[in-house]
């Protein structure tokens, strides 16, 4: 038997949610967390990473991007995301608390205004110091 790498950009959407649900909970785990995913959104999270402290159990949503959108707020949600080779784990009120205090998005955009979301494909430049501890870095070689 023998192994093949996979193109990424050949998977369909579904694919893809596994594939970083996979990378994502392969990160997690080098930090004591076992995490689980839920077949439906409990409480807008696709899963739950669970700490091996046997007391911190983070409830996660799982998005292609650094995202901000009101149907989490309040409800102790983290984000979760790739970019490249890295891995982020932020929590979802805290970055919006981050982003008005200091003015660094325009909260009468449209998407925000309107729909209750914005997301950014790459996180921009204002966003490297609320992410720098949120990132979950790989151990080893």
């Amino acid at each position: 038997m023998s192994f093949s790498p996979i193109a990424y950009a050949a998977l369909n959407a579904r694919q893809k949610e596994i594939y970083n649900f996979q990378k994502i909970a392969a990160r997690l785990a080098d930090y004591g967390y076992h995490s689980m995913w839920l077949s439906d959104d409990w409480q807008g999270a696709d899963f739950l990473a669970c700490h091996i402290d046997g007391a911190t159990v983070l409830r996660v949503q799982l998005k292609a991007r650094l995202t901000l959108d009101r149907k989490y707020l309040d409800k102790g949600i983290h984000i979760a995301f790739r970019q490249g080779g890295r891995v982020f784990v932020y929590p979802h009120d805290a970055l919006l608390a981050w982003v008005r205090e200091r003015g660094a998005m325009d909260e009468t955009a449209a998407g925000w205004r309107d729909e209750g979301i914005r997301h950014w494909p790459l996180p921009p430049d204002w966003a490297a110091g609320f992410l720098a501890p949120h990132e979950i870095k790989a151990i080893g070689p």
